[in-house]
């Protein structure tokens, strides 16, 4: 137990509609076992929405909030936003300001999830480095060109932090309590949530390349895919893409038969139409310019590989696919 008292810190924590439940709870548990373990009280916290009242998440469950207007603005040293599906939606007038006022008086501002998509189209993140979850990230990046977007887990920028969310949220929530009451009550804390590890601010959502295709997939197959992941814009040949790894394109062929179970061109072909359906159902980009972003240089041809691969055309897919995740279908890089 210490013994020098200090302020807690206040913590404003800002959800909208679909929100992810378990990644905002993950943020919240660490702070209270701070709280318990060290019997002080170093955090302090409330949930706020825009309008107030039950908040819908998206897995149906609600929560209670205090409504933006009611709260006193001053009160707070962190104000983080948690959000999830289709943030775009809830970035409204009410919500900037609020988020500018904190800005102004030097407040560190967090994102949990798709948070940042609020932040920066608050204006409140150019030129600063932040994550959102894999998902949504090649959206966030077409959208915002002036952030600097990362892949991180968790990014710590001065006054601006912002995490993945999922289960990386309970290592934002661990950073955070380092910076503002050191790593001995933090690891504390940890071993309290039995969090084996604190992973470090470094590490990325995609740990050893594991995803999508397992551990027992060859380097030279996974140096392929990265090559192709590099240049979803302006695609390479598959002879580029070949003399890039150093490998023949019968070779090549053959590892993704094995280990992918599809063709090179089939794989990249596959992997650009899954980041045209995120700018699809993610944002509101002009389909013509999803087509660009996704290396097609005709709208047409895109429409039609896009209606093969997900039996959608692209803009019947951007109406019937913004719904909460859990009523559609999202194949990544499967068939």
């Amino acid at each position: 137990m210490t013994s020098d008292k200090v302020p807690a810190t206040r913590v404003a924590l800002l959800v909208t509609p679909k929100f992810n439940l378990a990644a905002t709870m993950a943020f919240i548990d660490p702070l209270r076992a701070v709280n318990y373990l060290d019997a002080q009280k170093h955090f302090s916290w409330q949930l706020v929405s825009v309008d107030g009242g039950l908040q819908t998440a998206s897995n149906g469950l609600q929560l209670n909030t205090t409504a933006l207007a009611d709260v006193d603005r001053e009160q707070y040293d962190l104000v983080i936003v948690s959000s999830s599906w289709t943030p775009e939606l809830y970035s409204d007038r009410r919500l900037s300001q609020a988020l500018r006022f904190w800005s102004r008086r030097g407040l560190t501002l967090g994102a949990i999830d798709t948070g940042a998509f609020i932040l920066a189209q608050a204006g409140l993140l150019n030129d600063r480095q932040a994550t959102v979850h894999y998902e949504h990230l090649d959206a966030f990046i077409e959208l915002f060109p002036k952030v600097h977007s990362s892949e991180q887990l968790c990014v710590f920028d001065g006054d601006r932090i912002s995490c993945a969310g999922g289960n990386a949220t309970v290592d934002f929530s661990l950073h955070i309590v380092v910076s503002r009451c050191g790593e001995m009550i933090a690891n504390k804390a940890a071993q309290y949530l039995f969090q084996q590890s604190l992973r470090p601010l470094s590490a990325s959502q995609n740990a050893n390349n594991s995803l999508p295709l397992g551990s027992a997939v060859p380097n030279l197959v996974r140096n392929a895919i990265a090559v192709m992941e590099q240049h979803l814009e302006n695609p390479l040949s598959l002879v580029a893409v070949c003399k890039h790894v150093g490998v023949s394109q019968r070779q090549l062929a053959r590892l993704f038969s094995q280990y992918v179970g599809k063709t090179p061109v089939r794989y990249y072909l596959d992997i650009r139409l899954d980041r045209a359906r995120g700018l699809v159902t993610q944002t509101v980009m002009p389909l013509s310019q999803v087509a660009v972003a996704s290396g097609f240089a005709s709208e047409v041809h895109f429409s039609r590989a896009y209606k093969k691969r997900f039996a959608l055309a692209p803009n019947k897919d951007r109406i019937e696919g913004r719904v909460p995740f859990e009523f559609r279908a999202w194949p990544m890089h499967k068939v």
